[in-house]
């Protein structure tokens, strides 16, 4: 079995001069955009699944502060950490600017420990979103196998960037065909059913989110288009881009996928081992037929 962590994408505002640094500090454990302004920053996270946003005092001028500022309201979801890899009056002052803009993070990389902190902080992180959702499943997986909870939890935190099976069963280490069969013989929903489920629920979070628009977070989830984007919504949930934002805010849809792919199989769960190496996967309890799930929220 082998569980592939999807890397984290961290934009930069920082000097030119301490970027061959970070990116010798991401060492593979995560990517680094480097732009030009925290307008480009913005951009980026706009355009992409970005976790983490470091502005350094010493290359955000005072003009570009009130972007900060509006990173930090419109994009909650996105930590902004201030990194400081030398110190002089100007950086100083430009610190306080950045607090008064709500950035609560500063990590001081003129120092060893400071860029220890900074790989703990962005090779782990866990988005709010992703937070909220394995606060609300985890503990109904609490009597489960450890490959259980290891394949659900991984499942939540890796939803927005995968888009297919396949590609899940990438990260996992395991046939496609092994894979799905295994919640079959189960009897649960099909994993391109609790895919594409929570996948809504991160829809969901996206579009209750100020800066992100209908195009924004198609792009975020890697949909070819916004209508490609729009045309699944529709179908999943017989609403269009605009009503699902006005009548499924976050907490409901996560509600609903609760109530909808995991309660119903608690008991089932408890005897599940999807990720055991061939020829040792359990096949769960002797449920007849197939549970059929279609990603649907009642509105």
């Amino acid at each position: 079995m082998l569980v592939r962590e999807a890397h984290p994408t961290v934009a930069t505002v920082v000097d030119p001069r301490d970027r061959p640094r970070l990116d010798a500090a991401a060492g593979g454990r995560f990517r680094t955009i480097h732009a030009e302004s925290v307008a480009d920053a913005i951009r980026a996270v706009r355009e992409r699944p970005v976790q983490a946003v470091l502005v350094s005092p010493s290359h955000v001028p005072e003009e570009q502060v009130p972007w900060v500022a509006a990173l930090v309201r419109s994009y909650p979801g996105v930590q902004t950490v201030a990194v400081v890899s030398r110190h002089d009056a100007d950086s100083a002052e430009r610190l306080l600017a950045f607090g008064a803009s709500g950035v609560k993070t500063l990590l001081d990389l003129s120092r060893r420990e400071g860029w220890t902190e900074l790989r703990d902080a962005l090779c782990h992180p866990t988005s709010p979103t992703a937070a909220a959702i394995l606060g609300r499943v985890m503990p109904d997986l609490a009597e489960t196998p450890a490959d259980c909870r290891l394949c659900f939890e991984t499942l939540i935190r890796v939803a927005p960037g995968t888009p297919t099976v396949r590609a899940l069963c990438r990260r996992y280490g395991l046939r496609q065909s092994s894979f799905v069969s295994r919640f079959f013989r189960a009897g649960l929903p099909s994993p391109k059913c609790y895919l594409a489920s929570l996948r809504l629920v991160y829809v969901a979070a996206m579009l209750q989110t100020r800066g992100l628009s209908v195009a924004d977070a198609s792009y975020q989830l890697e949909y070819s288009s916004p209508q490609s984007f729009g045309r699944h919504l529709k179908a999943a949930t017989g609403l269009t881009a605009g009503e699902f934002r006005r009548s499924m805010p976050f907490p409901r849809a996560l509600d609903g996928f609760h109530q909808r792919m995991i309660v119903p199989y608690r008991t089932v769960l408890r005897a599940f081992r999807p990720l055991e190496p061939k020829g040792h996967a359990a096949s769960g309890p002797g449920v007849t037929g197939r549970a059929v799930g279609n990603g649907r929220f009642s509105r």
